[in-house]
């Protein structure tokens, strides 16, 4: 939805107020969304495994290629796999080595049964277990100063850089001082980075998150070597790959990059003193080219590199449809007797979409609960919705007994959506009284043509969670000033109304309250709440069932019901 502010006073402006977006414009993601990939990446990660089981990465057998002066030897040798995943890069060692032992952890839980269920695990070759490595100590599970060789394989990026340091910090407790961290992962410039920017899915600095809400970092070479110099390690290899991936069937050709490098504690006797690391770059139409770092030379042909790729991680990089990809999702309600099937964008993309209309909020179903206890509420009324989103429920509640209802929003996406729910979920005569008209908040044309379809006002208004952008509260009382009903001199029972409905997050009611009290409108009652704002008051109580206010109090969630002055 979006408004624009217009005086008070109601004086001419001599230049037209931008435009406000009360949903995000930035090329980053919310504060909102950014906090939940980080406090649920558990879970994200958790869902993909579930969904992909270990089809998404094919088994690297690469390793062998690039690392197996590490790997191979005549002693037994300790290998901590670190994002272990379904197991792509554990089992591949396990049948290559014979005299390894691997510890394999992974945060999820998913991950780390699909490990021991794979029909190559025993627990003589394999430890799998679940760990978190920005939080869990590592050497409770495996003995400090034990572990030869440290696999990261595209995993620190799932990170975010804050904790990559812990990560590191971590694995050090539990490698030798001889020992070595094998590490490659994304590079910046990877076509993969390059249609995320083109998504608006930036977390921060080269770090983004993708559809199904998990999340990648792209290194560059000088973040890499910091991250582990600060961190007490040396750097004894550092590659810088490139390389053209081509899909004949579907006429693609994708660019990859990817940092691929070997670190060492800093204090480890076999450490070569390598300030400056070889770096090379692998080019699809040249066998070799390296950048002037120091003298060392590729130890394989650059032919001879193989890339981490699956119809998963195409489906990623260029979009391409898959089985789970779809827009939208149908939600089933039961309200009032009614089965109501909403249509709303698809949980898998409602965290990388702007439009917050687009989807079904907490508020919203609780505010059509109460309509459908208690259609009084908007009985024999006009009733006017400003920001009903796709859903409009609260709207086709009320037109069961309302005489006319408005359901109003300012995104045409939304509208658009919304006008679908409701030819699938009314029917006349009830629909008939059903009208949707785009309303940006404070846009007097808008609000005009409003006028002009209804010119006697609203006798109720009603807003659920419209009020968590502070930008957008003035405009709100503003636009509801303008079409609110004045019915002077009727009984206080028949008295237009604004209610509006929240979950108490980031919502600064003082700041609802000083807009209201600027655009005359008084609070009359709040709930929850035991003695209403006027003790002769007790509206949104009455809503209530004694013995059932415990199935609506669920969350924070608030309600404030005013009058005009």
């Amino acid at each position: 939805m979006a408004s624009s502010v217009e005086e008070a006073s109601g004086q001419k402006q001599e230049e037209p107020t931008p435009r406000l977006q009360i949903y995000s414009t930035s090329d980053t993601v919310s504060p909102f969304w950014r906090e939940k990939y980080e406090r649920e990446a558990k879970k994200y990660w958790d869902v993909f495994y579930k969904r992909h089981q270990d089809r998404f990465f094919k088994d690297r057998h690469y390793l062998d290629k690039e690392w197996g002066h590490y790997l191979s030897g005549a002693s037994r040798k300790v290998i901590l796999e670190v994002g272990c995943g379904a197991g792509n890069t554990i089992f591949p060692l396990v049948a290559t080595y014979a005299n390894i032992f691997v510890h394999a952890c992974d945060f999820s839980p998913n991950a780390v049964n699909l490990v021991k269920k794979h029909k190559d695990f025993t627990e003589s070759r394999v430890n799998a277990f679940v760990c978190d490595l920005t939080i869990d100590d590592l050497s409770k599970q495996i003995s400090p100063s034990s572990v030869d060789i440290v696999t990261m394989i595209f995993v620190l990026s799932a990170v975010s850089p804050e904790k990559m340091s812990l990560v590191v910090q971590n694995v050090s407790k539990v490698l030798k001082p001889s020992g070595r961290v094998l590490f490659r992962d994304y590079a910046t410039g990877d076509l993969a980075q390059e249609r995320l920017n083109c998504k608006d899915q930036k977390i921060s600095e080269n770090f983004y998150a993708r559809g199904d809400g998990t999340r990648a970092f792209y290194f560059s070479n000088g973040f890499l070597t910091n991250l582990f110099k600060e961190n007490a390690f040396d750097v004894e290899e550092l590659d810088l790959c490139c390389k053209q991936v081509e899909n004949r069937s579907r006429e693609l050709v994708m660019n990859r990059r990817w940092v691929q490098a070997v670190f060492c504690l800093s204090d480890s006797t076999n450490s070569s003193n390598n300030s400056e690391a070889a770096i090379r770059i692998d080019h699809p139409d040249q066998d070799k080219m390296e950048l002037n770092v120091n003298e060392n030379s590729l130890k394989k042909p650059v032919k001879d590199l193989e890339v981490d790729m699956s119809d998963g991680v195409a489906a990623e990089m260029f979009g391409l449809p898959t089985s789970s990809d779809h827009d939208n999702e149908i939600i089933e309600l039961e309200l009032g007797g009614w089965t109501f099937n909403i249509k709303v964008l698809s949980k898998e993309n409602q965290h990388t979409c702007k439009s917050t209309g687009l989807m079904l909020w907490e508020s919203a179903r609780f505010m059509a609960s109460v309509l459908a206890r208690n259609p009084s509420i908007v009985a024999g009324k006009r009733v006017l919705e400003l920001g009903s989103g796709c859903a409009g429920i609260c709207s086709m509640l009320a037109a069961r007994s309302a005489d006319l209802v408005f359901a109003t929003d300012g995104d045409t996406k939304a509208l658009n959506l919304l006008l679908e729910n409701v030819v699938s979920n009314l029917r006349p005569p009830i629909s008939d009284k059903f009208t949707t008209r785009i309303l940006e908040w404070g846009k007097k044309d808008h609000i005009e043509a409003i006028k002009q379809v209804n010119s006697g006002g609203f006798d109720i208004i009603l807003g659920t969670d419209v009020t968590y952008i502070p930008e957008a509260i003035v405009p709100l009382f503003q636009t509801a000033k303008e079409l609110i009903s004045s019915n002077e001199g009727i009984n206080e029972d028949r008295q237009a109304a604004l209610i509006l409905c929240h979950i108490f997050r980031r919502v600064d009611e003082p700041s609802i309250l000083s807009a209201a009290s600027q655009f005359g409108f008084k609070l009359v009652d709040k709930w929850p709440v035991v003695i209403p704002i006027d003790s002769s008051l007790s509206i949104i109580k009455s809503w209530f069932p004694e013995n059932g206010s415990a199935d609506v109090s669920r969350g924070p969630l608030n309600i404030l019901y005013f009058h005009m002055e």
